[in-house]
């Protein structure tokens, strides 16, 4: 190897050297910078401040704009106070509440089942969450959280404020002056038939000034017809053929659901002549007891459990659907099949039946 050949490998051994040595260095310059901050925007905030959740139900409530800013973000509920400057302690009552630990899908085949599913926790009533959506639990009622008043008015010092503290790495915003208004308990839907400001039976719509009158929660019918006149039975603000209570019973285990149907003298008819009805699949219930007077299941509440589609509920998940059917023979001896029932939820445990009252007279089952 010649001199000249030595020198050029000398000098291309020297120049990796020192560019190993200058990136080594840039290296521990670039992890000696210092770390960059998260950003929070002081423009975020929620599309209302003012939150009306319904007691003893369980309500999400509010949308979060973070205009951008950086996530996760911390949430913390502050300075809760009345209108007139009084702490505000009732929303944070710790009570036990249920919580999901495994999926709910509308296919467990027992009560048990279901119940290996959720669990009891400690809650305040009212919190927010990690989205920095606001919760307010079932488990809260009249006697916990006082509701808006029943004479209409909101007097500024019985209106319930709050603030909200928003932080990340980068630092803090206050958010200013959120209003909780709560409705009293009404503790099923439809609820039509109760004044949410008192909690007594609402005012007919066609007669609000007759106290003698109420309104009631009507059923959805199709193709039902009257034994006597032969006519379409309607329920709506003029008419109401067919009626439904919602109301508790004595004498269940706390986890009874009972459907019965009211002829208009005031006894109950036998569910057999539903003869069309998929008594097995009408409600997601267990250990089915069918009586002259009534069907009735075990059940989990609430009703629904979960906000889900399944074969017992409405198409967005929002309410159980329960429908009976029956069928007769009809003129030229086509089946002629009827079918009347009700979307409903049901936010409080208990024993609960639904009556179907058919007032004026009753549907028409016998063969033409």
């Amino acid at each position: 190897m010649t001199k000249n050949m030595i020198r050029k490998r000398y000098k291309a051994a020297v120049l990796t050297m020192l560019a190993g040595a200058a990136f080594t260095a840039g290296c521990e310059k670039a992890l000696n910078l210092p770390e960059e901050k998260e950003f929070i925007s002081e423009n975020m905030n929620y599309g209302s401040k003012l939150l009306e959740p319904i007691i003893g139900r369980t309500n999400l409530m509010g949308n979060l704009n973070s205009d951008n800013s950086s996530l996760p973000l911390t949430f913390e509920i502050v300075n809760a106070r009345y209108g007139d400057g009084r702490p505000v302690t009732d929303l944070f009552q710790v009570r036990p509440t249920y919580v999901w630990i495994d999926t709910y899908d509308g296919k467990e085949k027992s009560l048990e089942e279901i119940e290996t599913k959720r669990r009891l926790e400690d809650r305040p009533l009212f919190e927010v969450r990690q989205s920095g959506q606001f919760i307010f639990w079932g488990s809260s009622t009249n006697e916990l959280v006082e509701p808006r008043p029943s004479d209409t008015s909101n007097l500024v010092q019985e209106i319930r404020h709050f603030d909200l503290k928003v932080t990340n790495s980068g630092g803090e915003v206050y958010l200013s002056d959120f209003r909780l208004i709560p409705w009293r308990e009404r503790p099923y839907f439809p609820d039509n038939d109760i004044n949410p400001y008192t909690g007594e039976p609402a005012p007919d719509p066609a007669d609000p000034r007759n106290p003698n009158k109420q309104d009631y929660i009507r059923p959805v019918l199709s193709g039902v017809v009257g034994a006597s006149t032969n006519n379409q039975l309607v329920s709506n603000n003029e008419r109401k053929d067919v009626v439904v209570y919602i109301r508790p019973f004595e004498g269940g285990n706390g986890r009874k659901l009972r459907f019965k149907f009211m002829a208009p003298d005031g006894t109950f008819m036998n569910p057999d002549v539903f003869n069309e009805t998929t008594w097995n699949n009408l409600v997601h219930g267990f250990n089915i007891e069918k009586t002259a007077e009534y069907v009735q299941y075990d059940v989990a509440y609430p009703i629904p459990l979960v906000r889900l589609q399944t074969p017992y509920t409405t198409s967005d998940g929002g309410s159980a659907s329960a429908r009976f059917r029956y069928s007769r023979r009809g003129f030229g001896g086509n089946r002629v099949t009827a079918s009347f029932g009700l979307d409903f939820n049901i936010y409080r445990a208990g024993d609960w039946e639904i009556v179907f009252h058919f007032r004026n007279e009753l549907p028409k089952f016998e063969d033409e």
